[in-house]
C-alpha cells in the first residue's frame, strides 16, 4: 500500500465519543451506532482522562483477566498482503522486544510474496524459514488463517479488508489490519460486527492508524482535551501531495487482475485516496472531538486524472464536516503535481489555536504557549504501534482499536460521498446506506468479474456529482 506520512494508531481514544464544547445537537436515530451524545470534556476528564505512552485510556483498553500472556513464548504472525505496507509492518512487527515467528505467507501475486519474502529475510534472518507457508490467489487469506499465526496482519488493499478481518475474528485470531478499514458502508458495518465478536472472545484488534501511538500526538491531544486552547471552534486538515504509482496494463492480465494489481484508483478496492491517505488526518480531528461529523458537504473532481490509466478517483477533494456540537473541520486533499504540499492537521480554538502535527499551541495572537520535547523512536508511530501490540499481548492485555478504526474509515468515506454526490451527507444516511461497491465473497479469481468494467473507449464510469447515487 502506498506508505503514508509517519503518524500514529493506538486504543489511545477515550472511552466515549464525547463532543468538546459547545451543546450538541438533537440527532436522529439510528439502526448502528452513531456520534454524538456522551458527557462533556471536563466529566470525561475527571472521570478517567488519558494514559501516555504505550498506555491507553480507561475501559477502552482492557485487561482480559482469563486471557493468555505471551511472556516469552514466541508469537507466531501470518501475513495477509505481502506489498510495501504489509512487508514493513512484519518487520516492525519483529522488531518487538521478545521471540516473533512469520509463519505464513498470502498474497494474490506471487512476486509480491518473493519480494516480501526476501526483504523480511534479509531483516530478520532467524524468524522466517525457507519452509515458511507461502499462498498465492484471491483465497490465499483463508490458507493464512488456518495457519498456526496467533497473530494475522492483514495489508491488502482495503476493499478486502473485512472479508479478511471477519475470517480471522472467526478464527480465533488477534488482527493487526492496516487502515482504512473498508471503502463503503456495508463494509464499515460488517467490521464493526466483527469486532463485537472480537471483543467477546478477548482477541487483539489494531488499526494502522498509528499517530494514537506517537507521543507527540498524545501529548498535544492531551492537552486541547484539557482545555489548552479553550473550546473547539475549527479544524483544518490537508493530505496534499503529488500522487502515487501507476501500474500499466499488460497484455495478459484479465481484467479483474488489471484492476487488482493497480487498485489504487477503483473506488471498490481503494475507497479513493480521501479513504486510503487522508484517514490519518481525519481522524486525528475525531480523537481530539471524540466524536465523528454529523453531516458533510464538499466538492470535488478530475482535473489531472483523466484517462483509463488512472481509474475512477477523483484527484482532489474538499469536504465541510460538521460535527454534534457545531464545530466544523475543513478537510482537503489533493493529489496533483506542482501544487502546495501539505499533510498536517490544524485547530483553532475561543482561547488560541494548535499546530497539532507539529505538536505546538499558540495563544490567540499567535504566540508560542507549549511545544512537544518529546523524542520518538526510529520509525516513529509505526513502529510504535508495533511495540505496544505486542506489549500489551505479552502482559495480557487485549487492545481493541476496531471501532474508532472503523467509525473513521467511515468519516472519510461520508466525505467521499458528498464531493461524489454534490448533496449534503448524514452520518446517519452514510453509515446505514446499503449501497455496496462489490461483492467480495464473490470474486475468488482473477477471472471473476470485476463490479466495474470500462467502455469501448476504456474509460471506466466516473462519478457526476449530482447526478451519482452515494447514499
Amino acid at each position: 500500500m502506498p506508505e503514508s506520512k509517519p503518524s500514529q494508531s493506538a486504543d489511545r481514544q477515550p472511552p466515549s465519543c464525547q463532543p468538546l464544547g459547545r451543546q450538541p445537537v438533537e440527532r436522529p436515530s439510528a439502526e448502528v451506532p452513531t456520534a454524538g451524545g456522551a458527557p462533556s470534556r471536563r466529566s470525561f476528564l475527571k472521570n478517567g482522562g488519558m494514559l501516555l505512552a504505550g498506555g491507553a485510556v480507561a475501559g477502552q483498553l482492557s485487561v482480559a483477566r482469563g486471557a493468555h500472556a505471551y511472556g516469552s513464548d514466541t508469537i507466531k504472525i501470518g501475513l495477509v498482503g505481502c506489498g510495501g505496507r504489509g512487508r514493513g509492518a512484519v518487520i516492525q512487527a519483529m522488531n518487538s522486544p521478545g521471540d516473533t515467528r512469520l509463519v505464513a505467507m498470502g498474497d494474490v501475486f506471487e512476486d509480491q510474496i518473493s519480494t516480501a519474502f526476501r526483504t523480511i529475510k534479509s531483516d530478520h534472518s532467524d524468524k522466517i524459514s525457507d519452509d515458511v507457508g507461502r499462498y498465492v490467489g484471491l483465497e490465499s487469506y483463508k490458507e493464512v488463517i488456518n495457519s498456526d499465526a496467533d497473530l494475522i496482519i492483514l495489508a491488502t488493499s482495503p476493499g478486502f479488508r473485512p472479508l479478511h478481518f471477519e475470517a480471522a475474528v472467526n478464527a480465533g485470531k488477534h488482527v493487526f489490519m492496516e487502515k482504512p478499514v473498508a471503502t463503503d458502508a456495508p463494509g464499515v458495518r460488517r467490521v464493526l460486527a466483527a469486532n463485537e465478536i472480537a471483543k467477546k472472545k478477548g482477541l487483539a484488534v489494531q488499526v494502522g492508524l498509528q499517530r494514537h501511538h506517537e507521543l507527540r500526538y498524545q501529548e498535544t491531544i492531551q492537552r486541547l482535551q484539557e482545555g489548552a486552547i479553550g473550546d473547539p471552534i475549527m479544524a483544518r486538515v490537508y493530505w496534499n501531495g503529488a500522487g502515487v504509482w501507476i501500474r500499466n496494463r499488460q497484455p495478459q492480465q484479465t481484467e479483474t487482475e488489471y484492476q487488482v494489481r493497480n487498485w489504487y484508483y477503483f473506488n471498490w478496492l481503494c475507497g479513493d485516496h480521501i479513504n486510503e491517505q487522508h484517514i490519518h488526518n481525519l481522524d486525528v480531528i475525531n480523537w481530539l472531538m471524540q466524536d465523528y461529523p454529523v453531516k458533510a458537504q464538499g466538492q470535488g473532481g478530475r482535473q489531472v486524472r483523466t484517462g483509463p490509466d488512472t481509474g475512477q478517483i477523483f484527484d482532489h477533494h474538499m469536504v465541510e464536516y460538521t460535527y454534534g456540537n457545531g464545530t466544523t473541520m475543513l478537510s482537503q486533499c489533493r493529489h496533483i503535481k506542482g501544487c502546495w504540499n501539505e499533510v498536517s492537521e490544524y485547530v483553532h480554538g475561543t482561547k488560541g489555536w494548535c499546530d497539532i502535527s507539529a505538536a505546538k499551541i499558540y495563544d490567540p495572537n499567535g504566540k508560542l504557549t507549549w511545544q512537544s520535547t518529546a523524542e520518538e523512536v526510529r520509525g516513529k508511530g509505526w513502529q510504535q504501534e508495533h511495540y505496544d501490540l505486542f506489549a500489551a499481548l505479552r502482559k495480557g492485555e487485549i487492545p481493541n482499536e476496531g471501532d474508532y478504526g472503523a467509525k473513521s474509515t467511515m468519516t472519510a468515506i461520508m466525505g467521499r460521498m458528498a464531493t461524489y454526490g454534490g448533496k449534503i451527507v448524514k452520518w446517519d444516511d452514510a453509515l446505514n446506506s446499503d449501497l455496496a461497491l462489490a461483492d467480495f465473497d464473490s470474486i475468488t479469481s482473477f477471472d471473476s468479474v470485476p463490479p466495474v468494467t470500462p467502455d469501448e473507449d476504456g474509460q471506466y464510469p466516473i462519478p457526476v456529482p449530482g447526478e451519482t447515487k452515494v447514499v
